[in-house]
């Protein structure tokens, strides 16, 4: 009984101490999601369909900078269902973008200076290197995820106000 009652007395202390010296230290990964970025939401976006009505409004990134817009939703492994990125570029012009190391199916929507929506390209096929051509001058690109516009009724023609 005795001999019992050092013995735990010792491996409770050896426990004590082992847990002291795992305090401070990194645990790793150790889930099989692989690590990626997130995005930092910023403001709201809301799509009008052709009648002036509001049809959904998500929560959205920037990308208003040259980095930013090259880096996208790259390396992004999740996104809230309401929630995208908005690329604002200085010029409206024909735009292309690719989902090279995008993991997430998109929704792209190409929208010119007049907020409104001239391309949307569907449930895009994550890490494609197929280049989604606007078609026409835009402005703005919205990433949603993939199957949103068609769950919100959302069409070219529609607008977006942010």
């Amino acid at each position: 009984m005795r001999l019992n009652l050092k013995l735990n007395s010792i491996l409770t202390v050896v426990l004590i101490l082992s847990f002291i010296g795992c305090e401070g230290k990194k645990t790793e990964n150790t889930s099989n999601q692989p690590k990626g970025r997130t995005i930092t939401i910023v403001d709201e976006l809301t799509f009008i369909n052709k009648d002036g009505e509001d049809i959904s409004t998500i929560s959205i990134a920037l990308a208003d900078e040259p980095d930013e817009r090259n880096q996208g939703l790259m390396d992004v492994n999740e996104m809230g269902q309401d929630e995208g990125m908005l690329f604002i570029f200085d010029n409206e012009e024909l735009q292309a973008f690719w989902m090279a190391n995008t993991p997430l199916p998109l929704d792209i929507m190409y929208v010119n200076n007049d907020s409104v929506i001239v391309r949307i390209y569907q449930n895009t096929t994550p890490f494609s290197q197929t280049t989604l051509p606007s078609e026409a001058p835009a402005r703005y690109v919205v990433e949603t995820n993939g199957g949103y516009a068609l769950r919100h009724g959302i069409t070219e023609g529609d607008k977006i106000r942010f």
